[in-house]
């Protein structure tokens, strides 16, 4: 996120679910007016990402999205096993600095695995 006001609106979510959840209060709403913000800053990833994410939210009630994976020696990828509170904190967090190469990349794994887990 580039502004301030997306920036505030973003912390102000992270530390809600930090404290509820994902049954933190209007966090679908949050969700919907930090993709706004999203629109303005006019990075289709992260309106993509944030759609999906309170898509996925809405009806599974859950986010166990597979979109982390570790590595072995070999180079085979196996995902890793983490609570839907941290997998969305996680997600949340790299949208903080998503024109960063990296978390854009892990951005768009989770987009890729929303996607395939909604549609």
């Amino acid at each position: 996120m580039k502004t301030i006001a997306a920036n505030s609106k973003l912390d102000e979510i992270i530390l809600k679910v930090e404290k509820k959840g994902l049954e933190a209060k209007d966090l679908i709403k949050d969700l919907k007016e930090l993709r706004e913000n999203a629109l303005k800053e006019q990075d289709p990833l992260v309106v993509k990402v944030l759609r999906l994410t309170y898509e996925y939210l809405t009806e599974n009630e859950s986010f166990d999205v597979q979109a982390q994976f570790e590595e072995d020696e070999e180079g085979n990828e196996y995902p890793i096993e983490i609570d839907d509170k941290e997998n969305l904190l996680y997600l949340l967090n790299l949208l903080k600095n998503a024109e960063h190469k990296i978390n854009r990349e892990e951005i768009k794994d989770y987009r890729s695995s929303l996607k395939e887990a909604l549609y």
